[in-house]
């Protein structure tokens, strides 16, 4: 395979806010402009206390107004073409996940004959979901075009973009997979916790440098800069005959003090034309400026410093640069910094194996040895900060961790935001831990976070930098995506060149213009359970609702298989349903019930146990709603002898 190198399309700021002057309509064609690609300094980040961890920004893109690279080494990875029956020309883009929540995060590219996958994650089961351990893309769309799929590219390592990749790229066939080396360590990973041994397996595009580009049959790949809230994040740009689309994958804009960011993508409204501007969108409705990473490390260094007792500090796992910096910190204050939760261990680990992290000698302990050292010297870092039931805080503010038990004089700082969905396990989290230490630090009291995902004005900014043709909200709820249209169109985006897609919404794009299809492809829930995988599991799903709901009747009729009536009384036994002991009227009712049933039948019916066990079902299901207001599940069972 061959690799070219491009210019990278992530530009640092040297100065002030480069605005746009002689400002055009959303969505117009304007004249293009040749920009020259330029070098930019690497930026450095200190590595005190107080800094920001080290991090790379680089040049503009070498595009000329047609499109083509006007300078760059060739390095060119190329992913061979097969013919098929698919509708040449036309470009498909297809949300299979991630348009109707926050998670699942897949879409699809087709051009012609041509596949690629963007993210492959999973979804965390909701309270109505019982039994579920997660929910990955339905793939049913792409059943008997294996042979299509020329990649899957990732655009960092959140599980929410790469949970679902050992599963779901096992059920395509295994197509190349193309990300930055930390995204490609955190998927062998979970591939080896899948099946072991089969991470060597996998077909890898590694993009060591942003300026690279991949070839995948008609799609021609390129990347850029953008920050997030895990190292290796990037952007992805997608070149066709029918237009570019651009898809920044979970982003943000940093800024300074003054409100300047770090990165501008002006240079993105140079890519050929019609663009399609594939937006997350999950913060279309903060309009807050998120506070900077100097601010957060200062109010940080201020709580490490003056705590008197442990720090318990829970974050997501994938914040390497802070745990980094944590670390620093805490050697620099004499401090011991115990990792605990299994992500957590592992991905500092992974970073630390690729170079991204030097730990300072002596400074990190295990988690059973942080008795040995004065409550003041510790530091707790550890996951759980969404108020995940098995995670690490929670099982501390439960009791049910081995070594750390909250203390009165312990500090709990919570460096995270909320993800969506999580406000109230988060609220009963805090709750029950201020209830027990007197230092609760979180986000509603000081910046001990930044946000990983681009306010309202980013929006805005962003918008106005790229300038595409056609905007699309996407990785989020509906109603963020619909937000996010009406910023656009009252900042002055054409209506008609926004498209707010479902999950299985198909946009089309033709030479003659774009539509979004009224017919959707398959996108339900794909459960993962212990059992294994199903779309067909909402069957299963339901009646353990029913079961967590009202609970379950058991009836037990044994009868004589010649003469059909009972050899004893019914046998009820309920669970979830009512206590017994408490409950003799109804339970005597059930069992009235079911003796009349079996007395007034035909004794010739009991050669079809199929047909009495449904008569038992309905009768005592509506019996007991009448009694109870309650449906609990009714299991008849009947016993011949």
């Amino acid at each position: 395979m061959m690799v070219t190198a491009a210019r990278t399309y992530g530009v640092r700021r040297n100065s002030g806010r480069n605005g746009m002057s002689s400002r055009q309509p959303f969505g117009a064609n304007k004249p293009r402009r040749d920009r020259q690609g330029t070098d930019q300094p690497e930026r450095q980040h200190g590595s005190q206390q107080g800094q920001r961890p080290q991090r790379s920004y680089q040049g503009q893109n070498g595009f000329s107004h047609s499109g083509q690279r006007s300078r760059g080494r060739k390095r060119f990875h190329q992913a061979s073409s097969t013919t098929g029956a698919q509708e040449a020309d036309v470009l498909r883009i297809i949300p299979i996940g991630g348009c109707e929540e926050v998670g699942r995060n897949m879409t699809v590219f087709e051009y012609g004959n041509d596949i690629i996958i963007l993210d492959i994650g999973v979804q965390f089961p909701e309270e109505d979901m019982p039994g579920i351990d997660y929910i990955i893309p339905n793939t049913k769309y792409l059943e008997g075009k294996e042979d299509r799929i020329r990649g899957a590219i990732f655009s960092h390592g959140h599980l929410d973009h790469i949970g679902g990749a050992p599963i779901v790229l096992e059920k395509l066939g295994n197509p190349p997979i193309v990300a930055r080396p930390l995204t490609l360590a955190l998927i062998k990973h979970r591939q080896e916790d899948y099946k072991k041994g089969t991470a060597s397996k996998l077909k890898i595009i590694n993009v060591k440098n942003l300026n690279d580009v991949v070839q995948l049959g008609a799609f021609k790949v390129r990347f850029f800069q953008v920050e997030h809230s895990i190292m290796d994040s990037m952007g992805v740009i997608l070149e066709t005959p029918n237009g570019t689309i651009i898809h920044p994958g979970d982003w943000t804009m940093e800024r300074d003090e003054q409100g300047v960011t770090h990165l501008n993508y002006h240079h993105l409204s140079q890519l050929p034309r019609p663009t399609f501007l594939l937006l997350e969108s999950l913060g279309a409705t903060n309009s807050k400026r998120h506070g900077t990473y100097q601010e957060m490390y200062n109010n940080l260094q201020t709580i490490l410093s003056q705590a008197p007792g442990r720090v318990v500090l829970a974050t997501f796992s994938s914040q390497v640069e802070r745990v980094k910096w944590i670390l620093q910190a805490s050697s620099s204050l004499g401090k011991k910094v115990a990792l605990d939760g299994y992500s957590m261990k592992m991905n500092i680990e992974i970073s630390k194996e690729l170079g991204y992290i030097d730990i300072p000698k002596g400074v990190l302990i295990d988690i059973k040895e942080i008795d040995r050292y004065p409550d003041n010297k510790v530091v707790v870092v550890c996951t759980g900060a969404q108020g995940e039931d098995r995670a690490v805080l929670n099982r501390i503010t439960v009791g049910d961790h081995r070594f750390v038990k909250l203390r009165k004089n312990d500090t709990v700082i919570f460096s995270s935001s909320i993800i969506p969905g999580n406000e109230r396990s988060i609220q009963r989290l805090k709750d029950n831990i201020y209830r027990q230490c007197d230092n609760v630090v979180h986000g509603d009291l000081m910046d001990v976070h930044v946000s990983g995902h681009g306010t309202r004005q980013d929006i805005l900014d962003m918008l106005d930098q790229v300038r595409p043709d056609y905007f699309v909200p996407v990785y989020a709820n509906h109603y963020f995506l619909k937000e996010a249209k009406n910023l656009a169109v009252q900042h002055g985006f054409q209506p008609d060149r926004v498209f707010v897609p479902d999950n299985g919404s198909v946009i089309e794009v033709r030479k003659d213009g774009v539509k979004m299809l009224e017919k959707k492809v398959p996108s339900d829930y794909v459960f993962v359970d212990g059992l294994g995988v199903s779309d067909s599991q909402h069957i299963v799903l339901r009646d353990r609702q029913v079961l967590a709901e009202d609970g379950m009747v058991v009836v037990i009729a044994t009868v004589h298989s010649k003469t059909g009536k009972l050899a004893q009384n019914p046998d009820i036994i309920s669970r979830g349903f009512v206590f017994l002991k408490d409950n003799k009227e109804i339970i005597e009712g059930i069992r009235n019930k079911v003796k009349k049933l079996v007395i007034e039948s035909d004794p010739l019916t009991w050669t079809d146990t199929n047909q009495i066990k449904n008569e038992i079902r309905d009768k005592i299901g509506q019996f007991v709603l009448s009694k109870t207001d309650k449906r609990p599940m009714v299991l008849p069972v009947v016993i011949e002898v």
